[in-house]
């Protein structure tokens, strides 16, 4: 079957990223970090609404008690979108200065997870970390730090974690054994390194299969990788630095991709970077996302 590669929000965003498909709301909710934009789109209907967080803001997920918990460049908190309000759950790291969250997910129980990086425009160094945040707002930190946390997913039983560090010296994806009770990983070892493929590890989802499927910034490239480790498919982007990649829509079927739009090449190559795109016709089907259980 052949994909077809769509444009359905023009956004020019300056970094696209956490896009997150929420079966009840059927809809996308999705940011961008530079701007400190939350988005939600509604394929229904075409609309695109964006809501001010007042910093910049990396990841989400929805919330059992409503509204969205976030990542943000200075912590983890509750967000009110329809009210603009938002409650500081956690900031550990406000001793690193010129740090910020990055990417995010939530475990089968709800949980969320979270890694941070540097990003002030300085050398690159090793203290990204991973966090997870429970129920009852408690939060842990996990693994040795890398320099930029991404690629956190899920298998479909929830009891394989994986993640992954973009750095270009690095551009690894790792899987580890999962507790689903507890929420405590453990065993990690080498998934997937990028070095066969012209993208590095990004945002990324599992899908029905147990494949992992991950956004290869910097590659021109949307990239599914078999459950043993094995480079099973890359799909084409029409812009340089896709993103994150989400699958959602009524059967769970369309692959949406975030973009960025700063820092890219000859932009009249790619006058849609930063924007939102919808991959049909990949011939296999998402997972439901759990939202927060906090």
């Amino acid at each position: 079957m052949a994909v077809s590669i769509d444009c359905v929000v023009a956004s020019r965003s300056r970094l696209g990223e956490g896009a997150v498909w929420d079966v009840d709301d059927a809809r996308l909710w999705w940011v961008d970090i530079r701007a400190g934009l939350v988005h939600c789109h509604d394929p229904a209907s075409g609309t695109n609404d964006s809501f001010e967080v007042g910093e910049q803001v990396s990841s989400l997920a929805r919330r059992d008690a409503g509204g969205l918990v976030i990542a943000t460049e200075s912590g983890l908190y509750l967000f009110d979108p329809a009210e603009g309000t938002r409650t500081c759950l956690a900031t550990p790291e406000a001793h690193l200065e010129g740090n910020r969250f990055n990417d995010g997910t939530t475990d089968l129980q709800g949980r969320f997870w979270a890694g941070t990086m540097r990003d002030d425009g300085g050398q690159p160094e090793r203290r990204g970390w991973f966090y997870r945040l429970d129920a009852d707002h408690q939060v842990s930190r996990h693994f040795d730090p890398v320099f930029t946390t991404n690629g956190l997913a899920f298998s479909p039983d929830g009891r394989v974690m994986y993640y992954a560090d973009t750095n270009r010296d690095v551009q690894t994806v790792w899987a580890c054994d999962y507790d689903p009770d507890s929420g405590t990983p453990s065993n990690s070892r080498g998934f997937f390194h990028c070095g066969e493929i012209a993208g590095r590890p990004d945002g990324a989802t599992v899908d029905a299969d147990g494949c992992y499927w991950f956004a290869g910034v910097g590659g021109w490239q949307v990239v599914r990788v078999t459950p043993q480790g094995r480079l099973d498919r890359v799909i084409e982007m029409p812009v340089e630095k896709p993103s994150k990649v989400m699958f959602g829509g009524a059967g769970l079927d369309v692959l949406f991709v975030t973009s960025i739009g700063d820092g890219v090449g000859d932009r009249s190559g790619q006058p849609e970077a930063g924007s939102l795109f919808a991959i049909t016709g990949t011939g296999t089907t998402g997972l439901p996302q759990a939202r927060f259980a906090g």
